[in-house]
């Protein structure tokens, strides 16, 4: 039975030292990440009205629906190209799936997600529940099952297991930054990646980030003929998943917000991010990088950098493509929407 992880929204990283990392399955922890405060599962803010606690529930204008969806709708041209250079190599396909074949990997990935982590339901947490629902009506795609974890690193990722549910887990810290609708773009992202069945390539760039590179025989093998390929296509596949966001969003300061708050953003100070400005340091990046260190440091990650990030989807946002996307949507009903 094979099981895949599937990639974490959240940050850039570069290959651990050891294949002894902490096992959570993504690509989110970078190094120096700053501690949260004590963190509670919620939605937003908690207010106190006549002695009683009140808290926020998601609400939002009827959505389109994409009723025909097909992953290549949307996919990134960047991942479309990288992924039919990975089909061009001889055997590694069979290689990834004799990878995954392990039963200890799959019950490791089970017990550290499942066993830790609270399961939303329409009876736990029945707002997230409503929002992963819904996303997944407006992608055309199964809902899968949701968790939320504690931990003060904002993130997310999804798990699949082959035969089984599917499941995406969203760390606490991360409901905590964000809001309702970029927390629903969140979970759209990590749909993304079932979308377009990101499958065996996105495990072996997951074996790489664990470290699985210093495993003889293997980690030569991979690190030596797949390395930079694999990130190359991994950087591509987040920006197909970040298009399903805007999707779902259907408004890209959504999507540009979630970026922005990613790389520094905090709570307190939420209300004075500037998604122009952030857009702006796209510009300057793109001046600073254009040196051989440059070009070397992005080789190394697994995602691509926050501001370009935003930038691919404001132009996207503005492309004949998504227009075009959008007058093919119809409305989602009052029905659907239960």
């Amino acid at each position: 039975m094979a099981s895949l992880v599937l990639s974490s929204l959240c940050f850039t990283s570069q290959k651990p030292c050891s294949f002894t990392s902490s096992l959570r399955f993504s690509f989110g922890v970078l190094a120096g990440s700053r501690s949260a405060a004590p963190l509670t599962v919620g939605f937003r803010p908690v207010k106190r009205r006549n002695g009683r606690i009140r808290v926020s529930v998601y609400s939002r204008a009827s959505p389109l629906v994409f009723r025909d969806l097909d992953a290549d709708d949307f996919r990134h041209p960047l991942d479309k190209q990288n992924t039919l250079i990975l089909k061009a190599i001889p055997g590694l396909n069979e290689l990834g799936r004799a990878l995954l074949a392990g039963t200890v990997t799959e019950q490791i990935m089970l017990l550290e997600n499942i066993g830790t982590s609270v399961l939303v339901s329409k009876d736990q947490l029945p707002e997230l529940h409503k929002m992963m629902i819904e996303a997944a009506g407006i992608l055309n795609i199964e809902s899968p099952d949701l968790y939320v974890r504690q931990s003060p690193v904002p993130n997310a990722y999804t798990l699949a297991i082959s035969g089984k549910k599917p499941f995406v887990v969203i760390h606490t810290s991360l409901v905590e930054l964000l809001t309702l609708n970029e927390l629903q773009a969140v979970l759209a992202h990590e749909l993304g990646h079932l979308k377009c069945d990101h499958g065996v390539w996105l495990t072996f760039a997951n074996l790489l980030t664990l470290g699985a590179y210093t495993v003889p025989g293997l980690g030569a093998f991979l690190a030596q003929t797949l390395e930079e390929q694999l990130f190359r296509w991994l950087r591509a596949a987040e920006l197909t998943c970040d298009r399903a966001a805007l999707l779902v969003a259907q408004d890209p300061k959504v999507v540009i917000s979630i970026l922005m708050k990613l790389a520094g953003g905090y709570p307190s100070m939420a209300g004075q991010l500037n998604m122009d400005a952030f857009l702006q340091q796209a510009c300057s990046y793109d001046k600073a990088s254009s040196s051989p260190v440059g070009n070397a440091q992005m080789r190394q990650l697994s995602h691509p950098l926050p501001v370009l990030r935003a930038r691919e989807i404001d132009e996207w946002s503005r492309s004949n493509e998504y227009r075009s996307l959008l007058k093919r949507a119809t409305q989602m009903n009052v029905v659907e929407k239960v």
